[in-house]
């Protein structure tokens, strides 16, 4: 895992740290310089330092300094003059190194590469008007902290923003690297150890190691290998059921099971005939009357997961509160089943559970244009939230996790039916219900790049990869 702090958080570790600013200043700026030169900046390169009056500037003048002693042909464009002590003492170093310092131009032709130390994570608002025509500049932008333009905790961008082709932040990782359009602005973002201690994190960033899959005894049997029931389908979405109960059999349930409106059984057993199926009812849509014998059946299974394909008629609604509010044990509620709950209802419930919202969803419980705060506050009202998204954030009532793993292929119709039912799988196989919401988004990722690697991603052939991802050692 890796901390993720937000900036407020990083201006804190500034301030309590023991060792001068200066010292910091000058490790960020060596950190500068090497990426820098990563970046091809070598004896005779144009280099464009754009500054700001903050430390954030500073960093600029050091770096500035650095890359003229390397050999570079180095100006420092600056916003303002500097107004603290510590940006007065790294401009003194950059003149004494023989670095040209000016005030803010258009930029000239023939520039190499432009280093943005404008504003870093200080940013708040809009950008001023003059730097505008330096983010049309044609040369690779290296962004100290953060590009200019972009805010640094929402990763939100106002009117413009600088496009970084790398980006090289302090300590941790910010959230406005990883949230929003910061991804896209950031570009490769390197993380320099400059010697602050003592960061308390504001989400964890999952890698491998933090996403398990758990194995099967020696004496394991169908049932006690984990089980899962997937309720869902209705006329014309019996798929969406089918992916989910594939994608949790394949990723290591030893038993699973489709219900589905009575109307559409037989239709599902012909399909896939190594899932359990069951009707309920003899229509094709699910109705409040069939709640009771569905949760009598569910009880039975390790986890329950509702909502792939069920519709958004008024009955189907009524059918999904009185499921989810139900005596079920561990539930997934996933897809319509959302639309039919609320926090109150959510937080009501005696029984661990996962909800797994996209964007659109998520707006609809917390109200619109969610984020980061939004998801941490349902985690806390009981229950684990897989919001989905690039990234994917997983929160519970004490932490929160961000999931990078995912890409462009996945935004196919379907995927999201396969990662609730790699859930329910990782769930029932005996993780906790937060570190199956994990391991899911982060496999669930990695599977469809592997995949996209290999030919264009659909929902049938992802829930097909989902056994070579399922088992430590096999990928």
């Amino acid at each position: 895992m890796k901390p993720v702090i937000t900036p407020e958080e990083a201006s804190r570790l500034d301030q309590d740290s023991p060792e001068p600013v200066e010292i910091l200043m000058e490790r960020a700026g060596w950190a500068v310089e090497i990426a820098a030169a990563r970046m091809g900046v070598g004896y005779g390169s144009r280099v464009a330092v754009l500054v700001g009056p903050g430390n954030n500037g500073g960093d600029g003048y050091v770096a500035a300094g650095l890359l003229r002693r390397r050999g570079a042909a180095v100006s420092v464009y600056r916003l303002k003059g500097p107004k603290t002590q510590a940006a007065c003492w790294a401009m003194s170093r950059a003149v004494d190194a023989g670095v040209e310092i000016k005030d803010l131009a258009p930029p000239p032709g023939g520039v190499d590469l432009v280093v943005d130390a404008v504003f870093g994570g200080g940013y708040r608002g809009r950008c001023p008007p003059e730097l505008e025509a330096w983010m049309d500049c044609p040369a690779p932008v290296l962004a100290v902290d953060f590009p200019s333009g972009l805010d640094p905790g929402t990763g939100r961008v106002g009117d413009r923003a600088f496009s970084a082709q790398r980006t090289v932040t302090f300590q941790a990782l910010k959230t406005g690297h990883l949230l929003g359009e910061g991804p896209d602005y950031c570009g490769k973002v390197e993380v320099a150890d400059i010697g602050l201690v003592g960061a308390r994190p504001a989400m964890l960033l999952a890698e491998k190691e933090d996403c398990p899959r758990p194995g099967r005894s020696r004496v394991a049997h169908k049932w006690s290998a984990g089980s899962v029931i997937v309720v869902g389908g209705s006329r014309g979405m019996t798929g969406a059921a089918v992916l989910a109960g594939r994608s949790a059999l394949h990723a290591g349930a030893g038993a699973v099971e489709l219900m589905v409106p009575g109307g559409c059984q037989s239709l599902v057993a012909g399909v896939v005939p190594e899932l359990l199926t069951v009707g309920l009812g003899e229509g094709r849509h699910f109705s409040v009357s069939h709640a009771d014998a569905c949760l009598a059946r569910a009880a039975r299974f390790d986890v329950m997961v509702i909502g792939p394909g069920i519709g958004r008629t008024e009955e189907t609604r009524k059918w999904a509160r009185r499921v989810i509010t139900g005596r079920a044990g561990a539930l997934v509620v996933d897809a319509d089943a959302l639309r039919a709950a609320d926090v109150d209802l959510l937080s009501r419930r005696r029984h661990p559970t996962v909800i797994t919202p996209h964007r659109g969803e998520l707006a609809s419980l917390t109200g619109p244009d969610p984020g980061l705060a939004e998801i941490q506050s349902l985690g806390r009202a009981g229950v684990v939230v897989l919001g989905k998204g690039n990234p994917t954030l997983v929160c519970d009532a004490t932490e929160s996790w961000v999931v990078k793993e995912g890409g462009p292929e996945l935004a196919t119709i379907g995927s999201g039916d396969v990662l609730a039912g790699w859930l329910g799988a990782l769930w029932a196989r005996g993780l906790s219900p937060s570190a199956a919401a994990r391991s899911a988004a982060f496999w669930h990722g990695r599977a469809g790049a592997a995949l996209a690697s290999r030919r264009t991603v659909t929902a049938d052939a992802l829930a097909e990869e989902v056994g070579r991802w399922a088992w430590e050692g096999l990928t």
